[in-house]
């Protein structure tokens, strides 16, 4: 981790990889702007909206987690779809990096709580991307489709300010609380994150069985 940007804060990897042809094709139409304020807002839009969340289909081979599987699959979590943050911003001349943090949250499916056995998540995932003589933290995960639905307050994300999960909904009830902080990373720790995941979670592929939908969970949360 470093305070200021250095080569590595630009370059591609095996999961951060900014390099493939349709991370550089996304950064391309979607960082627009005439600095790089405004072309990381761009490209934190299309990252947001462009892709759905979806915390059922997690795949975490190097292959599941890479990048550009986010645009090839049409959704992605937070770990993954910060990572196509990143990749995209790189690609775009923006230094960037990801970071992590342990997350209790209190607004999830029936499913997701009897699978998980418990309400904190495990190295979330956000991008922060060097903007403006600092690093701004961006948080591209929930689409504005899926905030709707849940009544969630949607992360608008202006450049400048941090976009980190509002603690309560648009009710007041509690979302989400911030616990730990995993700390920022040049590439994506697959193997720390991996571990963790098969420690606390054990029954995790149980959330991607044939008839999971998170979608109608959603639905079924909100009739409730």
């Amino acid at each position: 981790m470093t305070d200021t940007p250095h080569s590595q804060h630009l370059a591609t990897t095996v999961l951060i990889d900014g390099a493939h042809p349709a991370v550089k094709a996304f950064a391309l139409a979607h960082g627009t702007g005439s600095n790089d304020r405004e072309r990381a807002v761009s490209l934190y839009y299309a990252v947001r909206d462009g892709f759905r969340y979806d915390p059922y289909r997690i795949d975490l081979s190097p292959t599941g987690m890479r990048a550009s599987q986010v645009i090839a699959n049409g959704y992605g979590w937070c770990v993954p779809k910060s990572a196509l943050m990143c990749a995209a911003a790189r690609a775009a001349g923006i230094p960037a990096r990801v970071g992590y943090a342990d997350v209790r949250n209190h607004l999830s499916t029936a499913r997701m709580r009897e699978t998980m056995k418990t309400d904190i998540f495990t190295w979330h995932g956000y991008a922060e991307l060097w903007i403006e003589g600092a690093w701004r933290k961006t948080t591209p995960v929930f689409n504005i489709e899926l905030c709707d639905k849940f009544g969630l307050h949607a992360l608008d994300w202006d450049g400048l300010s941090d976009s980190l999960y509002h603690p309560h909904d648009k009710e007041g009830r509690l979302h989400m609380e911030y616990v730990q902080q995993r700390g920022s990373f040049d590439d994506m720790p697959l193997d720390q994150i991996t571990a963790e995941f098969a420690r606390i979670y054990p029954s995790w592929s149980g959330l991607s069985g044939p008839e999971a939908d998170f979608a109608k969970d959603v639905d079924k949360e909100v009739e409730k």
